[in-house]
């Protein structure tokens, strides 16, 4: 499609008038009708305006077709963020999983230092695929900072229903690890090994509803279209505060790391010391309220 076509499309959609559009582009009625016609062509401050108006790529306005776009999934991101969301609930949950899969072998006997090492070796192993997983993100940020809106309202409509259940499902997790530990203290006791096995299976579920809460939430970010190209295309401002917000949470968690280790080594404690991580991510997402951009 021609420029004129896509700008007769996006107008259309939009409904709204030559009039209305020209009152909105500071500029006359007839200067609309023209680009219409294909007969001239707008100054680039006008066309910069144009694609924030109507969430549109330049690109794509000048060269592709809009109308297309916003039917189709052209850059791929409907599969790119459903593997995203995977890959980053899955290793999230992963590490609270080793928690509790190291509450289970503590009980069973196992040596604390072992029992770090094979912690500290779960933790890498879900710490790189968040890097990775998050460079991957970054870098399709990148080659497509604006997406069009290609969700129906049924979509939308569809996974707002599944999304309580994402929720409840994880609040009702935790809910019944906690009944559950309760009920096997109040059982057992609280000596070992059933302290470290009630934690152990506690914890394991706790993984599950961190899962579900981060993908459920992930996904329901998907929808968002506006907020995608909103974060991906900011003002300066918004650029300096997540790049602010990123340094605070890479120092946490260098801190976290290095708590751990330090007490590891001066107190053994590499199978209790897993709490610190916790606390880190805690602290950053207080960082990411206190310092990240404001909406307007």
């Amino acid at each position: 499609m021609s420029f004129s076509e896509n700008l007769q499309f996006i107008r259309a959609q939009a409904g709204v008038t030559q009039e209305q559009l020209a009152e909105q582009l500071d500029v006359s009625r007839q200067s609309v009708s023209k680009w219409e016609g294909g007969q001239s062509f707008p100054e680039m401050d006008t066309l910069l305006k144009l694609c924030d108006l109507y969430d549109v790529n330049l690109d794509l306005l000048l060269r592709g077709s809009v109308e297309e776009s916003r039917v189709s999934d052209t850059a791929r991101y409907d599969a790119f963020m459903n593997r995203f969301s995977r890959r980053i609930a899955g290793a999230v949950g992963g590490i609270v999983a080793g928690v509790g899969l190291t509450g289970l072998l503590e009980g069973a006997g196992l040596p604390e230092m072992p029992l770090g090492v094979l912690f500290l070796a779960v933790v890498s192993v879900c710490v790189v695929v968040l890097v990775v997983t998050g460079i991957q993100h970054e870098n399709f940020c990148k080659r497509w900072p604006v997406v069009a809106d290609f969700y129906t309202q049924e979509q939308k409509d569809a996974f707002r229903q599944k999304f309580v259940w994402y929720i409840a499902g994880g609040v009702g997790a935790i809910l019944f690890g906690l009944v559950l530990m309760m009920m096997m203290e109040s059982a057992f006791g609280e000596e070992p090994p059933w302290d470290n096995w009630s934690v152990g299976v506690f914890m394991l579920l706790v993984a599950g509803a961190a899962w579900s809460f981060i993908y459920g939430g992930i996904q329901h970010d998907k929808y968002d279209i506006a907020k995608y190209n909103r974060t991906n295309d900011p003002s300066p401002e918004a650029r300096r505060r997540n790049a602010l917000v990123s340094t605070a949470c890479a120092v946490i968690m260098l801190l976290a790391a290095a708590i751990y280790v330090g007490l590891g080594l001066a107190l053994n404690l590499w199978g209790k010391a897993w709490w610190v991580f916790a606390v880190g991510g805690v602290l950053c997402g207080v960082a990411a309220v206190a310092l990240g951009p404001k909406e307007e």
